[in-house]
């Protein structure tokens, strides 16, 4: 390497070694440290390396010393996350769904890179999870950045939205038109993002997925429907949704053995007032978006029976009739 063009460098290069090579179990003498600037191309005494190492504790890269014997040893002290909280955000990025293996190794490979070499093995690491199944929209995070840019600058977006056919293939929807929408949330629900938006066309809110939009693009026209979004508690609206489908909102009144608390509470909250009927049941009575997700969820459970109103346990006698003709 040319010594000469490098030496301009020597305060980052002599960074990236501390950063990279030491850490609260690896040191490095000043002879290491003069080998390993060599190694680079640059030439470094020990009285100059006092100062460079000062000034890097002054940027704000912490360099601490050690003496072992007759030796003095440097290494990088406190950094930006501590190890224990890179494995949690490694974990999370490998196990969502909403994010491709490709995008997952090219995240986790980042994270990697904000400790020493030594710490990173200890993050390149497999969390395995049951059926679990990742998302096929290598995109899907620009389409969040996306999103959020034209909620912040408060400006509607347009897209393609698909679905998937029978032979595996994205079909567009809308007959392949763009959709136009005014985006004013997303949420994010049993592992995937949704965006609640508003379609002048028909004048309501609509829940969209965003790992089947596509060619998300910001349009330079004002957003509309704040009203309607206004009127609506969305903290508490998400609630009531089961896998995000709309459906009319009722208060609904369970039946459940007893043993069903937990699923009640870990569902609805704690907040839900149980009322025992007798020795092997309570009632709890709960508002939720009535779909075929909620009587779904009902069916799937076992040990919860719908029992008003009225209007709701017709639909429910209704899909189960449905099944047992199928």
């Amino acid at each position: 390497m040319a010594r000469g063009k490098n030496q301009k460098l020597k305060l980052l290069y002599l960074a990236k070694i501390m950063q990279e090579e030491t850490d609260d179990l690896h040191r490095l003498t000043m002879p290491q440290l003069i080998e390993r600037l060599d190694a680079y191309g640059i030439e470094a005494q020990r009285k100059s390396l006092y100062d460079d190492l000062d000034a890097l504790n002054d940027f704000g890269i912490e360099i601490l010393k050690e003496q072992v014997g007759n030796k003095m040893y440097y290494y990088a002290g406190n950094r930006d996350f501590e190890i224990a909280e890179l494995k949690f955000l490694v974990d999370m990025v490998q196990s969502s769904k909403f994010v491709t293996e490709k995008k997952s190794k090219k995240l986790i490979e980042k994270l990697i890179s904000l400790v020493s070499n030594y710490d990173g093995k200890l993050l390149k690491r497999e969390v395995y999870v049951a059926d679990r199944i990742k998302s096929m929209n290598e995109t899907i995070l620009y389409s969040v950045d996306s999103i959020h840019t034209a909620i912040s600058n408060n400006q509607q977006i347009s897209f393609h939205y698909f679905s998937w056919n029978l032979n595996g293939e994205a079909e567009l929807k809308h007959d392949g038109k763009l959709y136009q929408v005014s985006p004013w949330a997303l949420v994010y629900d049993d592992e995937n993002y949704y965006l609640e938006a508003y379609d002048a066309e028909e004048k309501r809110l609509k829940t969209y997925r965003v790992d089947k939009m596509q060619d998300i693009c910001v349009v330079e026209q004002t957003r509309k429907g704040s009203t309607a979004f206004k009127n609506k508690d969305k903290a508490v609206y998400s609630k009531k949704l089961f896998g995000m489908y709309d459906g009319k909102e009722e208060i609904v009144t369970l039946r459940c053995e007893n043993h069903m608390a937990n699923v009640i509470v870990d569902r609805f909250g704690k907040n839900v007032h149980m009322r025992p009927v007798d020795d092997e049941h309570f009632e709890v009575k709960v508002e939720v978006a009535v779909s075929g997700n909620f009587l779904g969820w009902i069916i799937g459970i076992g040990g919860v029976k719908i029992v008003g109103p009225e209007s709701v346990v017709e639909e429910m006698d209704e899909l189960l009739r449905n099944y047992l003709n199928n």
